[in-house]
């Protein structure tokens, strides 16, 4: 029971018992009084009554007495009479029914009036005529105390409702910092750091409130040095000092993750050998200057074409990795970056199209880091080596459809739903029980089996995001693939359903139809709640409201503040698989142990991606994670 209903049932309660002594003194108060009243009525008529009747008596007329009893009696105060007459013995009675108008029977029946008898000798001298006993009519009590108690009782209810109205609205206002604190110390426990309360008036209250704000913002600084100590990680390992863009490692990072995703891409290399005539003729700090210079100009350029990860890995050489963008895009990112580093070679004075090239690679196939860095490598030599601008690394891969193919048979393949699925245990750290699920999905065309990696690219490029994820959806509902599963599954959407505001609705339809609970998990890139933060909140909050969870996907890879997790709350977050490589660099150490810290702080688990061994899986337990997954268990096939 909470404080403000044990205080206000305390009040009720003392309100109550002062009501019934009361109620109870005053009730017996009246009837005493209403006791006494008619034995002193009943009294002086009996007097009053025996000298009316000492003349008749004595002249022995007995009509007269009768007449003068009846007279008396017809007024309805008296119950009986009787008249003894002392001479000859005859003796005669008036009686009243016990009837009373204006009170209920139960009333009456309760027996609250004694009978009142009054008897008295009428005497003339020393000679006795009559015996007159008179019997009150306990009406007048039972009549007088009804009004008496029903008048109190209308009075008492109308005094308590009013108290009741009184009190509720006392107790309200002068616990309402009590309620404001208990609200704020549960927004404290979820991490939450909201502004100081205001002090109230009590003194008690005020130094509580106190506490809990000098509690708040040393925890607010907790959370925000480790936020800080994060970013000052990720300048000091994964950001080049002079450029101020990501470094060589970042880029082997990024790459170990992309490689490792279903995604498609080009990988270019650049090596700019004007940079290095601008060092011998004006020195190391002019180079620098303009090293920085032309990081922020490609920066500024090439994002708005397409989000890429843009990295210096040597003295003279970038990197820029472009994902999941058509042939097209690809060739205006070329285009643009061309006309970018002319752009910049022709403000240090030196003539365009020279000195500088740019070697291309697409990914193909089952690639690793070496193999990507080793083709983009061999076609900027070639571009060196024939004085060409750029070269393109041609692969000899075999195309598997165009993309007109691509388009008629990826819709066909969602409007029949011909994907099949696979299931990867997400397991607790130290019991290795299966905590959730991940769900794949793969195609199947002309009885082949086409994966995730090589369709999802054209999904994305064709933007068939958000028709592929309703059809998966709604296969799911059909398949009962939620039910027949004890533990919760994990469900990735598309980019595009991500920030599709026609998706969203669908989906918190589709959600309130199907009732899956906190059986139903959806991924959400971190790459996307950096991009547009207020779309993935509408998103996350949908899937909130219908008691489905959420977690953040790629947790770590982005650049920025961590301060989003307080915002959404997520379940859960997954580490990157660019944290997952067990090296011996302290600095990468202390960033993946900041994560986790950071994300602990919050309540919210971590689940560590792209295990593939138990060495692997020994080092993430000494961080503390919650759960781990990769190929150490690997997906399997969903038979319906």
């Amino acid at each position: 029971m909470t404080l403000f209903r044990q205080i206000y049932s305390l009040l009720l309660a003392l309100f109550l018992i002062i009501i019934i002594s009361i109620s109870y003194f005053q009730f017996h108060a009246t009837k005493t009084f209403l006791t006494q009243q008619m034995a002193s009525d009943l009294n002086n008529t009996s007097t009053s009554l025996g000298l009316m009747l000492v003349p008749e008596l004595e002249a022995g007329n007995p009509e007269a007495v009768k007449a003068l009893i009846e007279t008396l009696f017809d007024g309805g105060y008296y119950q009986q009479i009787t008249l003894t007459w002392l001479v000859g013995g005859e003796k005669e009675t008036w009686s009243n029914p016990l009837e009373i108008e204006d009170v209920p029977n139960w009333f009456i029946s309760l027996n609250l009036f004694s009978p009142i008898t009054k008897e008295t000798i009428i005497t003339s001298g020393w000679t006795q005529l009559a015996q007159l006993e008179i019997t009150a009519h306990p009406g007048m009590g039972y009549n007088e105390l009804w009004k008496s108690m029903s008048n109190l009782v209308i009075t008492i209810f109308i005094l308590f409702l009013f108290a009741l109205i009184v009190a509720r609205i006392s107790l309200i206002w002068l616990l309402k910092p009590l309620n404001n604190l208990s609200i704020y110390a549960k927004n404290i426990a979820k991490r939450q750091f909201d502004p100081k309360m205001e002090l109230p008036k009590t003194t008690e209250l005020k130094e509580v409130v106190q506490a809990f704000n000098l509690m708040s913002a040393q925890l607010k600084k907790v959370f925000s040095s480790l936020n800080d100590e994060i970013s000052a990680l990720r300048r000091t390992n994964l950001v080049d000092e002079v450029s101020r863009i990501p470094n060589r490692q970042y880029l082997v990072s990024r790459l170990n993750s992309w490689l490792s995703e279903t995604s498609s891409g080009t990988l270019f290399m650049v090596k700019m050998d004007w940079l290095a005539d601008v060092h011998s003729q004006h020195g190391y700090q002019v180079r620098d200057q303009t090293i920085r210079l032309l990081a922020q100009e490609i920066q500024q350029q090439l994002n708005t074409l397409s989000p890429s990860v843009i990295a210096r890995i040597a003295a003279y050489e970038f990197a820029f990795l472009v994902t999941d963008i058509e042939r097209d895009v690809v060739n205006k990112y070329l285009q643009t970056l061309i006309r970018t580093i002319n752009q910049e070679i022709s403000k240090a004075g030196y003539t365009a199209n020279e000195k500088f090239a740019i070697g291309i690679a697409e990914r193909s196939g089952q690639m690793n880091v070496s193999d990507i860095l080793a083709q983009a490598d061999n076609a900027l030599q070639s571009a060196i080596s024939n004085n060409k601008i750029f070269y393109w690394y041609e692969s000899h891969e075999q195309i598997l459809f165009t993309q007109v193919q691509w388009r008629e048979n990826l819709i066909s393949a969602i409007e029949n739903k011909k994907f099949t699925f696979r299931l990867q245990p997400i397991q607790v750290r130290n019991t290795h029980e299966v905590f959730q699920k991940e769900l794949f999905c793969q195609l199947t065309l002309d009885n082949n089996i086409i994966q995730a990696g090589q369709f999802m690219p054209y999904i994305e490029q064709l933007s068939l995001g958000s028709m592929l994820d309703k059809c998966l959806l709604e296969t799911l509902i059909q398949k009962q693939l939620l039910i027949l599963n004890e533990e919760p599954i994990v469900i990735n959407l598309t980019h595009q359903s991500l920030n599709n505001t026609d998706f969203h609705q669908w989906l918190n339809t589709f959600l309130k139809n199907a009732k899956w609970g906190k059986k139903a998990i959806f991924d959400i890139p971190e790459a996307a709640v950096y991009s547009n933060f207020e779309t993935c909140q509408t998103l996350c909050n949908i899937i909130s409201n219908n008691d489905a969870c959420f977690g953040i996907d790629h947790f770590g890879r982005q650049f920025g503040s961590m301060s989003y997790l307080q915002k959404l709350r997520p379940q859960y977050v997954k580490l990157d698989q660019s944290f997952t490589v067990n090296d011996d660099n302290q600095h990468n150490m202390e960033l993946r142990r900041a994560l986790v810290n950071i994300a602990g702080e919050l309540n919210i688990d971590v689940i560590a991606t792209g295990i593939q061994n138990t060495e692997q899986l020994n080092y993430f337990k000494s961080l503390n994670i919650q759960y781990y997954m990769g190929f150490i268990s690997p997906p399997t096939d969903v038979v319906f």
